[in-house]
């Protein structure tokens, strides 16, 4: 996955208002940027972009804004593609602002990949979330952004009001299906003034904590990745803390996630070998605080499943195994 320049477009362009939804909080800003100053942004980062970056326009439904305003983004927006300094424009936009004519228009001003804010799969969960938008609206825009040639993205939500670990899995398996080349998996964090938030203060809805959370999304993770969708995001990007007020936000949560991973690949290791003895797990150095966990607390988890371990780090791409006596301690 390339890098992205990304630029903030908060709230702009979505004609409902979710139930978990504050892009303004999400995003840090309140007002949406000119023509001008995201040319002024584009070029700044010129200077520092890796090879392969793209322009990444967020934080909205992009292709629901305003036209000419969007259009003026796109024209600032693609001499930079023209010249080489980036890769491409992408953009996230709802998967009911989604159409021919607007792809064509899309690509012809440098858009090379689309991400669809799904969020599930159910059309029950999203009623009930204020999306405004069926799966069958998902699964038609999809398949018009693989006709266009542009690359598909997906997003989903764990967590949702309505929503259960099996059903957010079952959303998984349905967004697969659509053969996307990217996806980002966001745990539902509540927002301070959200509908969620009323929810939660009446008693009528308990979200998933981050535990619970963290645990879902690794095994969510394993499912895209076992189908080969790059997972680029777990987790939100920024939020402003002071606003949360339940639900799975933790400011490292992507990697939350994989030192749970990192848990589940050690466990199917050691369940080979007998318990209540002391092992030695080698691992790849670059992923070795993900494999101790945060705080070494997948030492911990792995002794109360009876494997005494001590984890170290080796030059090679997988674990290795050995018990007490080959190692000679």
């Amino acid at each position: 996955m390339s890098a992205n320049l990304s630029v903030f477009i908060p709230h702009a362009g979505c004609p409902h208002t979710c139930s978990f939804c504050d892009q303004r909080l999400i995003a840090g800003q309140t007002s949406q940027p000119s023509a001008k100053e995201v040319g002024d942004v584009i070029a700044a980062g010129t200077y520092h972009a890796p090879p392969g970056t793209q322009i990444a326009f967020f934080g909205g439904s992009f292709t629901a804004i305003d036209r000419e305003y969007m259009l003026s983004l796109l024209r600032v927006a693609l001499p930079f593609v023209q010249s080489g300094a980036f890769a491409g424009i992408r953009i996230s936009t709802r998967p009911d602002y989604i159409d021919r004519d607007m792809l064509q228009l899309l690509k012809n001003h440098g858009v090379t990949a689309i991400e669809l804010g799904a969020q599930s799969m159910l059309d029950a969960v999203l009623s009930a979330n204020g999306r405004g938008h069926t799966s069958a609206d998902v699964v038609r825009a999809a398949r018009l952004i693989h006709e266009c040639g542009i690359e598909l993205g997906v997003q989903m939500m764990t967590g949702l009001y309505k929503s259960t670990p099996d059903t957010d899995k079952k959303t998984a398996q349905a967004l697969i299906a659509l053969k996307p080349h990217t996806v980002r998996i966001y745990p539902l964090v509540v927002l301070r003034g959200t509908a969620l938030h009323e929810l939660m203060q009446s008693g009528g809805f308990a979200p998933l904590g981050v535990e619970e959370s963290t645990i879902l999304a690794a095994e969510i993770k394993d499912m895209f990745l076992l189908a080969g969708v790059n997972v680029i995001r777990v987790g939100l990007h920024t939020v402003d803390q002071s606003a949360v007020v339940g639900g799975a936000f933790h400011p490292a949560f992507g990697e939350l996630v994989e030192a749970r991973r990192m848990l589940h690949e050690m466990l199917a290791e050691l369940s080979l070998l007998p318990k209540f003895s002391e092992y030695t797990i080698y691992v790849p150095r670059k992923r070795l605080s993900q494999y101790l966990g945060q705080r070494r607390e997948n030492i911990e988890k792995l002794k109360t499943e009876g494997y005494i371990c001590r984890i170290l780090p080796h030059d090679e791409e997988n674990i290795t195994i050995k018990s007490s006596h080959e190692t000679g301690d």
